[in-house]
């Protein structure tokens, strides 16, 4: 039976290292400003002191649209280029920002548990618990606590 707790053992592991990915993308900056029933928004500082602006009904079709924008222009791949979309409001600007910096603290600490949750279960098993019985404690399935600290035979 799959508990709760091994939801979270299903999610990827954060990368370590970005650096260590194989994706070039350049990032540029866009601010977004509502006018009437549509969004406008504004890419500067692009390479040669170009600009663009692109609008949309929704802030994703503007945003889809602003990148598509920013890719013709450059005639840039799609994969290698991206936008980082703001609103030109303060306020909201900052109460966006604040959603994306506690999802980063819940990825991080996603990972910590991860990385617990496999200490722990390699510790106990390595004492001479059962799977079951660290299953149990760690309020997981002991065919979990067999992927997570396999056992060994020398």
């Amino acid at each position: 039976m799959r508990t709760p707790f091994e939801a979270i053992l299903d999610q990827p592991d954060i990368v370590e290292n970005l650096d260590d990915l194989e994706v070039e993308s350049t990032t540029y900056h866009a601010t977004a400003t509502r006018t009437g029933r549509q969004w406008t928004v504004t890419v500067n500082d692009l390479p040669e002191g170009r600009a663009v602006q692109a609008q949309g009904a929704t802030w994703t079709d503007a945003e889809q649209n602003a990148l598509t924008c920013v890719i013709d222009l450059l005639q840039a791949e799609p994969h290698t280029v991206n936008i980082h979309l703001a609103p030109n409001d303060e306020e909201a600007a900052a109460a966006l920002a604040a959603v994306t910096e506690a999802r980063v603290a819940r990825a991080y600490a996603e990972q910590a548990e991860r990385d617990a949750v496999r200490q722990a279960a390699r510790i106990l098993t390595d004492k001479g618990w059962t799977t079951r019985d660290a299953g149990g404690a760690l309020r997981l399935s002991h065919q979990r606590i067999s992927q997570l600290a396999p056992r060994t035979t020398a």
